[in-house]
């Protein structure tokens, strides 16, 4: 597994998005404990995981959980895996998500999070959403304050702007250290962010790396669309002989040195396929094909 740089640590290249762990479809938990230590057995070392991660209504904090006992239960050595989780969204029993970025609520949100995980500080805690109800300022500023607290150590923002980056990065200074937006084939309005990320030195967190690849979590239970427009990464990967994951996975590597995509999965065979991609180096000539076969904003 290459590494990437993340504030001041350096984690595996690819990270794993545990929340297909806790939603609806969800793996029975003996499989879902494979599948963390499947990801940690291939070198992976950042886990992404919220608070909201759970079944509509019930068991909030399910994913925090899972992860806890998943790397209690792990046998090899954890001291550099980081879990990166977040506070501001829930899910409400109507299996909606709403929005909650008051100070109050954030903290609590923490303290929480803290309990779930069993750690004495959280090693990246990020704000899931802005609300709009809210400053920015403020959200940010509940960051700040748990920063000082140490009931955190780094700190991080979701579903974000560049103007809110910049907000962020000036409130938070380099304790700002990633932001986590949707980014994929099929999804690149975050282009904006992605270099802001570049300029000022954050990680780049894309969630939902595989759109137009792979379906999502959040996609609904409907078949996988047809390759059309994304038909190049298929051609690609049957002629390297990895899955079109993997070659996605790559692309976003390829992206930017501050790009750590943190694909999903809810089988041990799905993250060691998507841990790979850290070691598949695309040519100039296949980021060419990628970028000219449905892969523009």
């Amino acid at each position: 597994m290459r590494y990437r740089t993340l504030g001041p640590l350096k984690v595996g290249a690819v990270g794993l998005g545990a929340m297909p762990l806790s939603l609806e479809g969800r793996p029975d938990e003996r499989r879902a404990l494979a599948t963390v230590h499947a990801a940690l057995d291939a070198g992976v070392t950042l886990l992404d995981t919220a608070d909201s991660y759970h079944l509509p209504g019930a068991e909030p904090g399910h994913n925090e959980l899972l992860l806890a006992r998943a790397l209690a239960a792990y046998g090899g050595d954890t001291s550099d895996v980081l879990v990166a989780t977040k506070g501001g969204r829930g899910r409400p029993a109507d299996g909606g998500w709403t929005v909650t970025g008051t100070p109050g609520h954030l903290k609590a949100a923490a303290e929480g999070s803290l309990k779930r995980l069993g750690v004495e500080a959280i090693g990246l805690y990020q704000l899931h959403k802005p609300d709009p109800a809210v400053p920015f300022e403020e959200s940010v500023g509940a960051l700040s304050g748990l920063l000082d607290a140490g009931k955190i150590r780094l700190a991080g923002v979701s579903n974000v702007d560049v103007g809110q980056i910049r907000v962020a990065h000036r409130i938070l200074g380099d304790r700002l250290v990633s932001v986590q937006n949707r980014y994929s084939p099929e999804v690149r309005d975050s282009e904006a962010e992605l270099l802001l990320c570049a300029e000022l030195g954050l990680a780049f967190l894309p969630w939902s790396p595989l759109g137009g690849i792979s379906r999502s979590a959040l996609d609904g239970p409907s078949g996988l669309p047809g390759v059309g427009r994304f038909g190049a990464f298929h051609e690609i990967a049957a002629e390297r002989g990895v899955s079109p994951q993997q070659v996605c996975l790559a692309w976003l590597l390829a992206r930017s040195p501050t790009v750590i995509p943190i694909p999903g999965a809810s089988r041990p065979e799905t993250i060691r396929d998507s841990a790979g991609a850290a070691e598949l180096v695309l040519s100039a000539a296949e980021l060419a094909r990628l970028e000219g076969q449905g892969a523009l904003p």
